[in-house]
Parts: C-alpha cells; structure tokens; sequence
C-alpha cells in the first residue's frame, strides 16, 4: 500500500508582527510576561501573581526559555532550584507591555490597577507613554503609516493549530481588571491575528481568511468576538446575498501603537538573515518608522531601569481619549 503524502502547509504572507503574535498571543504566556516583568523570577512567585496552575507554567516557562525570551540561573544548589529571568530579548518586549498598558489606561481606567502605580523615574509623574516616530519625533496612529515590502517579503507556513481550545483558556480567576481586559483581546492567538490583519486592511471573510491561513469556523468564532467586546464593527456591503466587512472600531484603531513595537521587535529578533518582510514608512516624513516610546509628560526615553512602582496612585480620573 502506498503511503500518501503528508498534506502542504498553507503559506500565509510573512509578517514579523504575526510572528510575535505566534511567540506571545496567548494567554498563559501574556500572564508569565507579566510577572517576569513585575520582577517575579522563581517558580513559586510566578504561581502565587499569575494564579496559573503549575502545570501550564512549567509549559510557558520552557516555551519562553526556548524562544530565548527567558534563562534559567541558579539560585540554590541543595536541592537545585533556578530562577527565570528576561534575556536581553525578553526585557525588549517593555515597549509592548508599555503600548499595552497606555491602551487600557485610554479606554479602560481602573485607579485600582497596580499597573497604574508605574511612574517614570526622571521626572516622577505617573508614566502615560506614547509611540513617536524615532526619525522626527512626532505621535504615531494607524493612519499615519503605509505598509510596503521589505527585503524577507515573502510567503511562510501558517502557523500549526494549538491543542489548547480558547474555551478552556478563558477558565482563569482574573488577575486585575485591567489586564484581564487586554488578554480578552490578545491572550487568544487568532483573535491577536485577526486585529493585526484588520490593520493590514484586510476587511472581508475571505481576504481574512487568506491572510491567516485559518478554518472558516474559527475565523466566524473570532470575528463573532471582537464584534462583541467592541473591537470590530460589521457593515453591510452586499445585500444579495448578504455579504459583510468588519472594521476597527476606534478603540481596536488605539491599538496600532502595540502592532507597531512588536512588528519592530520581531524585525529584531525573529527576521534572521533575510531581514524584515515589511517595512512601515511613516506618511509625515517619508521614512522608515523605528518606533520609539518616550513619556508624555517629560518626553523623556523609557526603559525598565527608568520606571518603577509607586506605593499610591496620584490619578484621580481617567486619562482623557
């Protein structure tokens, strides 16, 4: 009996921000970033933060050591224990987890947030960062940027299904309000996709679809639910049959920022030797966007070694949109 060929791959465009989605849209791992960047290095203050079972954090722990986001060190030898700590690749990701957190404080404010305790060293006001443009300095939106190929422009396999179903992703006691919100939009790694192709300009079922390399069934589900947290909006653009598109609302559009830093991180890191497949160029100067995240207060550059947690939040009402 002949043994039947092993089916191809379905290729999807290559994109250095879907391959961070790939690396870190999941819940589980977004939580144990979390906590590594909150100054957790050991196994026991990563369950007691994350609440995640042990289980799942040896698997997201080992998964981030492969990837080079995080090392283990020895802190004891009898009996042997390791820490984990962020490699010079993991703590490059604070751009992400800073556009993450100006996302939630623009539309989802909750003054009892920990993470609205982060104040900026240099000049010790709450830190509300913003995304300019490294070649002339100006605020960066979506609609500012035109999308061009680069030198790894190309086609890649889509990425394998995880075994992991969403459903059973989603049983987790919420850690705060506020990154709760955030994992309802980017701790699924389809939905993640969904909003970064929907910035590409993809509207329609079908050009989703291609984009992704998805099932049709888990394409409907995640369309279904970014249309009901607000992220998408269905229009109408065929009545016979009906037919429809779905657009970024405003607050999906807020989270171009994020799109953009983890687009440059995965440049950096996950491009290798054919360099990025795309390439943004920032409409008001005509060059290339290097994304930058500075203060917007001080206008200041911030890092991990220039923020720190403040005993007392000094905000009283939300940040204004």
């Amino acid at each position: 009996m002949t043994q039947a060929a092993a089916p191809t791959p379905s290729l999807v465009r290559a994109s250095s921000a879907a391959r961070a989605l790939n690396l870190i849209g999941d819940r589980w791992t977004l939580l144990t970033l979390y906590a590594a960047f909150m100054g957790q290095t050991r196994f026991d203050g990563f369950v007691t933060l994350t609440g995640m079972a042990r289980s799942l954090l040896v698997d997201r722990l080992g998964r981030l050591e492969a990837a080079g986001m995080l090392e283990k060190r020895v802190y004891h030898q009898r009996p042997l224990r390791h820490g984990y700590h962020l490699t010079a690749m993991g703590k490059d990701l604070y751009d992400a987890a800073l556009m993450v957190l100006r996302w939630e404080t623009r539309w989802h404010y909750d003054e009892t947030s920990p993470s609205h305790r982060i104040v900026h060293t240099a000049c010790g006001k709450p830190l509300v960062a913003e995304l300019v443009c490294g070649a002339c300095d100006r605020p960066v939106e979506a609609r500012d940027v035109e999308l061009a190929p680069g030198p790894g422009a190309g086609f890649e396999p889509a990425p394998r299904a995880r075994l992991q179903r969403r459903s059973t992703a989603e049983r987790a006691q919420p850690l705060a309000p506020m990154l709760e919100r955030s994992i309802a939009v980017l701790g699924d790694r389809w939905t993640a996709h969904l909003l970064a192709a929907a910035f590409y300009g993809r509207r329609r079922f079908k050009d989703l679809q291609a984009e992704l390399g998805v099932a049709t069934n888990i394409l409907a589900d995640r369309l279904s639910r970014l249309t009901d947290l607000g992220m998408l909006e269905r229009r109408l653009y065929q009545t016979r049959p009906e037919r429809w598109e779905y657009r970024l609302t405003p607050e999906a559009r807020d989270l171009f920022p994020l799109i953009a830093v983890l687009m440059a991180w995965g440049d950096r890191w996950l491009s290798g030797s054919a360099g990025p497949p795309e390439v943004l160029v920032h409409k008001p100067c005509g060059q290339p966007l290097k994304p930058k995240v500075r203060c917007g207060e001080c206008h200041g550059a911030v890092d991990v070694k220039s923020t720190r947690l403040s005993e007392t939040s000094s905000r009283a009402t939300a940040p204004s949109r």
